[in-house]
């Protein structure tokens, strides 16, 4: 019967190239140093690696028991426990008693968690847009084809079809030119509304940018398969009102529930900033648009004619309490 290397099966041993398990650990340990996974605080943050990720999933899901989290991080239940403590003393986590299991608890960040949340995930955009912007353009597309690789042939197969068809993330730059982009085309194809539309737009998110305030105001930005198939914007319009703008789900990704968890997001992160209200402005002819807002308990306020961007529309104020 043929041995191997000591601890290694037959099958993985080297045959001419190098030795398969030491490729991969080689390849954690410079992936590790690369995106500074190994620091005390990732990205400059008081915040562990493991700590990170639990603000992310705190801040992608819809108020989360712990046993959830747990689940999907594949976390120590005693250290998750210690992490959420430690967050609730910091003010940056809030609990509420489920209501279907005394035993359980619904957790969500608070305002001051998801400013820490907004910090750290836009200086890992910012990070990762740099690492990628060194790099040709051949270059990058063969960099996340292999990641993608990696994804596909080492993810977990049972685990697949519960996967989120979409990811959400704060934008970062090339996103904002995309948004006025997107915005102009879909809406010339689909409405008829003409440049002045897009001019608008344009209008819209150079404020958002120029007077951002990350800890009442952010960006959404979906992404599926590596390409960016959504957005959404909530502004503050006054200390007590929050505007949420530019909706946006591409034709490609309708369908997938993707515009009622980016409203529903507006809505969480504006309750947890302080907000009071929220309101929106749309046109009668969005009927899909609109049919969220009538889900998540907006109710309209006032509706306008106007031909601000070329045929006659009905525009709409819409409000929601919080």
């Amino acid at each position: 019967m043929a041995t191997g290397i000591a601890g290694v099966r037959p099958e993985l041993q080297p045959s001419g190239e190098e030795e398969p398990v030491a490729a991969v650990r080689r390849f954690n340990r410079f992936y590790t140093r690369r995106i500074g996974a190994l620091n005390e605080g990732l990205l400059r943050s008081p915040f562990s690696l493991t700590e990170s990720r639990v603000l992310y999933e705190l801040a992608q899901r819809d108020r989360p028991t712990a046993t959830e989290l747990g689940r999907e991080l594949g976390i120590d239940a005693g250290y998750l426990s210690r992490i959420l403590r430690d967050f609730e003393r910091r003010g940056l986590l809030e609990r509420e008693p489920s209501p279907a299991d005394a035993r359980q608890s619904h957790l969500g960040l608070t305002s001051a968690g998801r400013e820490a949340y907004a910090e750290i995930d836009r200086r890992s955009s910012d990070e990762i847009a740099a690492m990628l912007g060194a790099l040709p353009p051949d270059d990058r597309r063969r960099l996340l084809g292999a990641m993608r690789a990696v994804e596909t042939l080492l993810g977990d197969a049972d685990a697949a079809p519960d996967a989120p068809p979409y990811t959400l993330r704060s934008h970062r730059p090339g996103d904002i030119g995309w948004v006025v982009h997107r915005h102009g085309v879909l809406y010339w194809q689909e409405y008829g509304w003409d440049e002045r539309f897009e001019a608008l737009v344009a209008a819209v998110v150079a404020e958002f940018v120029q007077k951002l305030d990350p800890a009442r105001e952010r960006c959404w930005i979906a992404e599926r398969g590596g390409e960016i198939v959504g957005s959404v914007f909530l502004v503050r319009q006054t200390d007590e009102v929050a505007k949420l703008r530019l909706l946006l789900v591409e034709p490609s990704a309708r369908g997938l529930g993707l515009g009622r968890r980016l409203v529903d997001e507006c809505i969480a992160f504006a309750r947890a900033a302080g907000y009071r209200r929220i309101t929106l402005w749309t046109n009668s002819v969005l009927t899909a648009a609109r049919h969220i807002y009538e889900q998540t308990g907006f109710r309209l306020v006032r509706a306008e004619p106007h031909t601000l961007f070329g045929p006659e529309q009905l525009g709409e104020t819409w409000e929601k309490e919080l």
